[in-house]
Parts: structure tokens; C-alpha cells; sequence
């Protein structure tokens, strides 16, 4: 775990300004839901929907609008995240980032894309279908928890693997409950900086600044590093690769 961590750090900084400049699209994908005219808020770097809210003042201008946000910010998080996952695949391999994977990137935010959005249905069903139980923010979480083994490395698998969609979500599983050990240690990992960072920015700047400052900072750096993170460590399936 400690190579894997020292790859992750040594391929972060080596490869710093394409991270960044892929962390373009983490800050459009948050930015393009707050700015909508629908009940949302941000905390510790994240955009969150009110859905209570959502139930009280839904028609169709605002469902359009939920729909059209939603599809926008997965599509550009499905861009960052395999740019950077081709970031991880060539810089373990040591090969260069050809012309031919630049015009492959359509195809893998396409795979991406796809299991995101599949992934959001469900989560949105769930919460929708539970809401009159009283019990729908417990059950969209168990639901949420449930699916994650399906897609948590699915998009290293599209791009390292060169997976389709149902190939992909297969091999996320297979690995996910092979190693759930990773997957802790990337949670715990994902928690300290969150909240670390999160604690600075609310001491220097304040409640109110520090959520717009931790967001952008959180699209620019933690986020980069924890789906970086993610590729290293599907990554390590291959011994040839773990000197």
C-alpha cells in the first residue's frame, strides 16, 4: 500500500499541470448545479441537492433544469476522471500519451458517462421512491453503498483495461471485494484531507467564504488526487507494476 501511495504522490506532482488543467472540469461540473436556480448548497467541497425542498416546488421548468445540470456536470466528471485515469495508465507503463488515445477519450467519457448517469438513477429513485417512508435519506444511503462496488474503479477499468460498460462494472466489483482493504484506506485517506482542508479554510477565511474556497480548492487538488488515487490502485492488479 505504501508503493501505491508513493506512485500516486510521485505521479501527481509529475504530471501537475495536466492534472490541473483536467481539474478544469471537477470545478465546472460543481459550479454548473450551484448556479442553477434550483435549492442547492455546498459544504466540505461538495455540491448538495435539498430534496426535501425539490418535492414542495417541482414543475416542468425546474425538472428540465435538474435534468439538463445533471447531465452536464457528470459529463464533465466523467472528463476529468478519465484524464486522469490516462494520466495513471501511461505514466506506470511509461509510455507516452499518444494521438490515438487523445481521439479515444470521446469513447471512454462516453463508458463513463453512461455508468455515472445509471448510477444517479438509481440513487434518485431511491430517494424519490422512499420520500414518503420518512426513512428515504437511510435507504438512499444503504442503495448508494450498494451500487459503489459496481462503479467505484469502473472508470480506471474503461480506461486501463479498455472495458465496455457491463465489462467494466464486472471487473470494478471483482476488484472492489478483493481488495476492500484499498477502498478503506482510500476513504480514510479521502476523509482526513476533506476535513483537514475544510478545518483550515473555516479557520482563515470563515464559514461563509470558506465553502466557495474549499470547493474550488477540493475540484482543483483532492479530488484530482483521490480518483488519481483510484487508478493507482487498480493499477496494482498488475505484479509487473508494483516495484
Amino acid at each position: 500500500m505504501l508503493n501505491i501511495l508513493k506512485h500516486t504522490v510521485n505521479t501527481y506532482f509529475a504530471n501537475i499541470y495536466l492534472i490541473l488543467l483536467s481539474s478544469i472540469s471537477f470545478i465546472l461540473a460543481f459550479l454548473i448545479p450551484l448556479l442553477t436556480p434550483f435549492p442547492t448548497y455546498n459544504d466540505i467541497g461538495a455540491v448538495l441537492l435539498r430534496t426535501a425542498s425539490i418535492y414542495v416546488n417541482l414543475n416542468p421548468f425546474n425538472t428540465a433544469i435538474i435534468v439538463i445540470s445533471t447531465l452536464f456536470s457528470l459529463l464533465f466528471l466523467s472528463f476529468a476522471m478519465v484524464a486522469i485515469n490516462i494520466v495513471v495508465k501511461h505514466s506506470r507503463t511509461q509510455t507516452k500519451i499518444s494521438s490515438a488515445v487523445i481521439k479515444g477519450i470521446e469513447k471512454y467519457t462516453s463508458r463513463v458517462f453512461v455508468i455515472l448517469l445509471l448510477a444517479t438513477i438509481i440513487i434518485i429513485l431511491a430517494n424519490v421512491l422512499s420520500f414518503s417512508t420518512g426513512y428515504s435519506g437511510l435507504i438512499t444511503a444503504i442503495v448508494a453503498l450498494i451500487i459503489t462496488p459496481f462503479v467505484f474503479y469502473a472508470p480506471a477499468s474503461i480506461v486501463i483495461d479498455e472495458n465496455k460498460l457491463v465489462r467494466s462494472m464486472q471487473a470494478s466489483l471483482k476488484f472492489f471485494t478483493k481488495r476492500i482493504d484499498y477502498f478503506l484506506v482510500w476513504l480514510v485517506i479521502a476523509i482526513v484531507l476533506v476535513t483537514l482542508f475544510d478545518a483550515i479554510f473555516i479557520a482563515a477565511s470563515g464559514t461563509a467564504i470558506s465553502r466557495y474556497a474549499m470547493l474550488v480548492f477540493s475540484s482543483l487538488f483532492i479530488l484530482p488526487f483521490l480518483v488519481l488515487l483510484q487508478g493507482e490502485l487498480y493499477m496494482s492488479r498488475f505484479k509487473l507494476l508494483k516495484g
